[in-house]
């Protein structure tokens, strides 16, 4: 079984336009995105668990489609913050995952995953990392005075809020493929760069994520 949803989730990655945009439109992109979720006062427990995350991935536009096998793919953005609440800059990854079950028709979501844990951005930035599998995955609350106590374990490696949160749950989530965008990387710093060179080691940078890395340390 984990065999087939790896091999549908790779396949659906084929659904979504591999060059929809270049690197600094989906840079962009993710910034309206943090903007849009976290100034929305119903994610008010985003803002405050933004407050303690290791790291965001943000992913603007994960698509959902299927009939009957399913699966959601996309591509985001994934930044660290350092002990000194740095933001770093942003490596390109891709999300790809599948369900069954009765599903027909396609819909689109901006998700915000924050990653609480260690643990969360080392499987984020390792060359295959699965959600539920390298790192737990919970979704989290959405409501005008939800505080962010009400999000479940406090051992949870990453929470995901999306406006459209009510179309999917944390199983579904689970099994879910993060891999890095090497083309997209090396697109935008100009050479052959790793995640880890990117969001720990901090060995490049690009002037055009800053709007995005100032949105962030604004919440």
């Amino acid at each position: 079984m984990r065999t087939l949803i790896s091999l549908v989730a790779s396949a659906f990655l084929f659904i979504v336009p591999a060059k929809a945009e270049e690197p600094q439109a989906l840079v962009d992109r993710a910034r309206l995105s943090v903007e849009s979720v976290l100034n929305d006062p119903n994610f008010a427990a985003a803002k405050a668990r933004l407050r303690t995350a290791r790291g965001i991935l943000v992913v603007p536009q994960l698509i959902k489609a299927g009939l009957f096998i399913g699966g959601e793919g996309g591509f985001g953005v994934l930044l660290s913050r350092d002990a000194q609440g740095r933001w770093s800059s942003p490596a390109f990854v891709s999300m790809a995952g599948a369900s069954f079950g009765i599903q027909i028709g396609v819909e689109a979501k901006e998700v915000l995953f924050l990653v609480m844990t260690d643990r969360g951005m080392n499987s984020l930035m390792s060359t295959q990392g699965k959600l539920g599998a390298d790192a737990s995955v919970s979704v989290g609350p959405m409501g005008a005075g939800v505080e962010a106590a009400t999000i479940g374990s406090p051992a949870t490696d990453i929470i995901a809020f999306s406006k459209s949160q009510g179309l999917f749950g944390g199983a579904a989530l689970e099994g879910s493929v993060i891999q890095p965008k090497a083309d997209f990387n090396q697109a935008y710093y100009g050479r052959a760069v790793s995640p880890r060179q990117i969001l720990i080691e901090h060995a490049v940078s690009n002037p055009g994520a800053d709007d995005l890395r100032r949105a962030l340390a604004a919440r």
